[in-house]
């Protein structure tokens, strides 16, 4: 179950606590009762904060797996932190571009724990995966209270090595590209948004902007 339909059965839960004509059977019925876990509220993304903590550790090291919170290379030297936090949120706001106006207005409070991309040796050689994690919580805009509770998400996938590595590039999908395409598609399946052709995505933001 999505992020967003966890949230959606904690407020209908609530509803249904609040209605005394509901009978014995529904009041008792599971959380995870078919027409509970159908719904969905939409939602409506205002606000996008990515942290990348000071305290997560970066490798420079040119070894096939790095030891550190942080391996990215594709931007060269420079503060590693800021590029990720770059990165994150171009990712994130590509896959939230179409939210629905007048739906459930929220601020996406996001904190990466891991961003760990290739090192060179291992972009041209074995490949590897991309691990990338972070914590979620939606959050009122006015407020800032959370809607529910931080949600921890994997979203590594597998990366090109070698030669596909090479021939990827030459197409313009370097790793920033396909990590942030993934980022997209990961956020739009914990808000429970359907999935999308990166391109679509693409096109979505450039019209938002």
């Amino acid at each position: 179950m999505s992020y967003l339909r966890v949230i959606a059965v904690a407020m209908l839960g609530l509803g249904l606590s609040a209605c005394g004509s509901v009978d014995t059977a529904t009041r008792n019925a599971p959380l995870e009762a078919p027409a509970l876990r159908a719904a969905a509220v939409p939602l409506d993304v205002q606000e996008i904060r990515v942290t990348v903590p000071k305290s997560l550790k970066v490798s420079e090291a040119n070894s096939y797996y790095p030891m550190g919170d942080i391996v990215w290379r594709e931007d060269g030297p420079g503060d590693r932190h800021a590029q990720v936090k770059a990165i994150v949120e171009a990712g994130l706001t590509r896959g939230v571009a179409d939210g629905v106006p007048g739906g459930m207005p929220a601020v996406l409070d996001v904190q990466v724990t891991r961003f760990h991309a290739l090192s060179e040796k291992a972009r041209y050689t074995i490949g590897g995966m991309h691990s990338i994690h972070f914590n979620v919580t939606l959050r009122n805009p006015e407020t800032g209270a959370p809607y529910g509770p931080m949600r921890p998400v994997k979203a590594s996938f597998k990366a090109y090595g070698g030669q596909a590595a090479i021939d990827a590039e030459r197409r313009g999908q370097t790793q920033k590209v396909r990590i942030t395409d993934h980022l997209a598609q990961v956020i739009r399946g914990e808000l429970g948004l359907p999935a999308r052709p990166a391109a679509d995505l693409v096109a979505a933001l450039s019209v938002s902007q």
